[in-house]
């Protein structure tokens, strides 16, 4: 039996994922941010009293160069969790982990409570599944490009994992650029009791998520695609179950491809993961 398409992967190689188009995802959002920023410290200066202190500069921004790869060539740099953890621990422990995240969070702009997610989730397949040496760095990778971590269209991620308002894409309705997929779920989880949408931070069909879905913490619940924790550790059993091993780039792309078939969206997740990995080695 085929496996059921994730999310994306339903969609064409250009259909936008939810309510936006995939390239310039990140682009405009950053341009309007950068320029709110910048209106708001100059009306800072203009009404700073003579001989007051000088506004805090604004942080630059985060930049992902996007890099052309070809498929199947390359595979992202990994980078280590909390590197200064003992080096005989079987893994980091929760408050090394948490505190790298805060850590990175200030580099990379990602929020620290998705670092987290991710990174449990790569040391949670670590001790499951050695071989498939998923790294942290390429679940952001694919966190970026689908939900801007769990930020898109400004939902919040909460110390509990929950984002709020809810992350659902858009309608599987067979609109141009888009596939149609009818309900799966009867609207369960995206509430839509006609066609299925994609849903929260990793953006998961409902009828993948019926299949794939994992809890993160051993409390009984069902998996909920709204956690971070649930979607990053969901996301890592399906692109270890889809490429194997990852460190090696045919692994990697296989991986990636089968989330999103499109090319632009492998080098997008691809991009992100280099340039995340990158920041986390100057820590």
């Amino acid at each position: 039996m085929a496996v059921p398409p994730n999310s994306l992967s339903t969609t064409l190689p250009e259909s936008p994922p939810p309510g936006r188009r995939r390239r310039g995802f990140v682009g405009p959002i950053l341009l309007v941010v950068a320029l709110v920023a910048a209106s708001v410290a100059i009306g800072i200066a203009l009404h700073q009293p003579d001989g007051g202190p000088e506004p805090p500069a604004a942080r630059p921004e985060f930049v992902v160069p996007h890099l052309k790869v070809a498929p199947g060539s390359a595979v992202p740099r990994d980078a280590a969790i909390a590197p200064g953890s003992p080096r005989n621990a079987p893994r980091p422990t929760t408050a090394a982990v948490r505190d790298w995240a805060t850590t990175l969070a200030e580099k990379t702009q990602i929020p620290s409570r998705s670092l987290v997610a991710y990174a449990e989730a790569a040391l949670a397949i670590r001790a499951s599944t050695p071989s498939c040496r998923l790294s942290w760095a390429t679940l952001a990778g694919v966190g970026r490009v689908e939900s801007y971590h769990g930020e898109y269209n400004g939902s919040a991620v909460g110390d509990d994992g929950q984002l709020d308002p809810p992350v659902v894409g858009v309608r599987l309705d067979g609109s141009p650029g888009v596939q149609a997929v009818r309900d799966t779920d009867r609207g369960r989880l995206d509430g839509d009791r006609r066609w299925d949408r994609a849903v929260g931070a990793m953006q998961f069909l409902p009828e993948t998520w019926a299949r794939w879905g994992k809890r993160a913490v051993g409390d009984g619940k069902a998996p909920d695609p709204q956690n971070i924790d649930d979607a990053a550790l969901t996301a890592a059993h399906y692109l270890c179950a889809s490429g194997g091993n990852l460190s090696t780039a045919g692994g990697w792309w296989r991986a990636v491809l089968t989330y999103n078939g499109s090319v632009t969206y492998g080098q997008d997740v691809f991009s992100g993961a280099e340039a995340y990995a990158k920041a986390a080695t100057t820590l």
